[in-house]
């Protein structure tokens, strides 16, 4: 495990005997646990991202009816709920999730999920649209923590040789998230009303909260450090240490400081992140924008009822399924690349190949979609050119944050907070101009603008597949964590 870098090197009178750390096969070491609960961890996780980012993209399939209820003057104005959701998503990830790497995963988990459930209330019953915006923004800012400090959760207790594999899988809540939003929230506002969209949520919420109470923490400083004082607290002896100790003189308060700051600075300064932190929200916020695009297509165009107009994402949920079940296609993929002459590993560049595949996807995708979008092309042709969209979508997402666990070792939850950042900040903002750009436009040119735009982009995962290797070195946090 790698070295946080407010630690310096143990100094010369700590004695080698007395450091605590993981024995060989210890049942306490987080990636030693039983499968079957590992297998809980991970799908809890993924049950609960999925009821946070559902709850995002299921908004857009009620808003019309917050518009009626409400007289708000125009659709883009009722975005707003998507808006400041996604806001507060940005920035719960950024100032909760490196807390995490502070005082560990359970509780910070624990106390936002229960936040972030009795938060869908006001929304539920609220008088006015203000509370609706106002109430989803710190919705949005709990369930970030959730969104935030799952990637980091999922590379606690899985091993390097199967961390894909658990992505994969965890990501189907990251993924299919906003894809079942407006399938759900279609289905719901029909015969229920759009306040019954939250109802269905908060339960959703309830059942997280039950299922991360029921986890264990997972974070190996947190663990060793209560180790040690266990060790001391048995024997009297003050020698115990572990290499995750505080070297310096910081006070609480610095430390907390320094973990809050990181993300941010990771974002702004390591050239990793900053690459793929732009790479990745551009891609995320054009999905959102799917969820603009869609019901103009479906709906005002070919005149379909919010119910089954919801369907029309079932290609890009196919997509991302199918995304998963390619795992251990995707495996042998990443397999044949070179192992690192120095460390004899496969290095995180080898997961690149399958980002590469999910770039080149992703626009055919879209321009498939932006011209069978009208009639009289038949409305499967639209639904179908989801696929391989979802497919590339989900392999960028998977690929890329395990790209990112895979650099920066302990410091994952930060590098993926930042990440996460980019991302919500870019699909909260974007789908408001999308309205404006698709009635501008029309749906053929604008898709087709966005899929230009992801062409040139293909050139960060290519640069990264030759280059990768070399960026990590010159890294001066890879480095420290290494």
């Amino acid at each position: 495990m790698g070295r946080p870098i407010e630690c310096s090197l143990p100094d010369s009178s700590r004695d080698p005997a007395y450091e605590i750390d993981w024995e060989l096969d210890d049942p306490d070491n987080p990636q030693n646990w039983p499968l079957w609960y590992k297998a809980f961890i991970v799908w809890s996780a993924s049950f609960a991202t999925t009821c946070v980012v559902l709850y995002s993209t299921s908004y857009t399939s009620g808003s019309s009816g917050i518009q009626e209820d409400f007289q708000v003057e125009s659709r883009t104005v009722v975005l707003l709920g998507l808006t400041t959701y996604m806001l507060g998503l940005a920035i719960g990830c950024l100032t909760l999730t490196p807390l995490s790497e502070l005082y560990g995963r359970r509780w910070i988990y624990i106390i936002n999920v229960a936040l972030y459930t009795v938060l869908i209330l006001p929304v539920a019953l609220a008088p006015n649209f203000e509370a609706v915006v106002i109430s989803r923004f710190f919705g949005g800012f709990s369930g970030g923590a959730i969104v935030g400090i799952a990637p980091g959760t999922v590379n606690d207790i899985i091993g390097p040789k199967y961390r894909a594999l658990a992505f994969s899988l965890w990501s189907l809540g990251a993924m299919y998230g906003p894809v079942l939003g407006p399938i759900i929230g279609g289905f719901v506002y029909q015969y229920l009303g759009w306040r019954w969209i939250n109802w269905i949520v908060l339960i959703c919420g309830g059942v997280s909260t039950v299922c991360l109470v029921l986890i264990k923490e997972t974070y190996a400083p947190v663990l060793l450090k209560q180790r040690r004082k266990a060790k001391q607290t048995e024997t009297g002896d003050m020698r115990w240490w572990t290499r995750y100790d505080d070297q310096g003189q910081d006070s609480a308060w610095m430390r907390l400081q320094t973990s809050l700051q990181r993300p941010l600075i990771m974002a702004i300064s390591e050239p990793i992140c900053l690459l793929w932190n732009f790479y990745v929200g551009v891609l995320y916020a054009v999905l959102f924008l799917c969820f603009v695009g869609y019901p103009i297509v479906f709906q005002e165009h070919r005149g379909w009822s919010p119910d089954p107009a919801g369907l029309g994402y079932l290609g890009i949920g196919t997509g991302i399924a199918l995304a998963v079940l390619s795992e251990p296609l995707m495996r042998k993929l990443i397999a044949m690349h070179p192992p690192d002459p120095i460390a004899g590993k496969t290095p995180p560049e080898a997961c690149v190949r399958a980002i590469c595949l999910g770039s080149i996807l992703i626009p055919i995708g879209e321009f498939w979609f932006s011209w069978t979008a009208r009639s009289p092309v038949h409305w499967i042709s639209p639904i179908l050119a989801g696929v391989p969209f979802g497919f590339g979508n989900t392999l960028v997402f998977i690929y890329a944050t395990s790209y990112l666990a895979g650099s920066y070792g302990i410091y994952a939850a930060s590098a993926i907070a930042g990440n996460s950042l980019v991302r919500y900040v870019f699909s909260g903002v974007l789908p408001l101009a999308g309205s404006k750009m698709y009635a501008a436009l029309g749906v053929n040119w604008a898709g087709t603008m966005l899929a230009l735009i992801e062409v040139l982009l293909i050139a960060i995962p290519l640069v990264f597949y030759r280059y990768g290797g070399r960026i990590r070195q010159r890294s001066k946090m890879v480095s420290r964590v290494s």
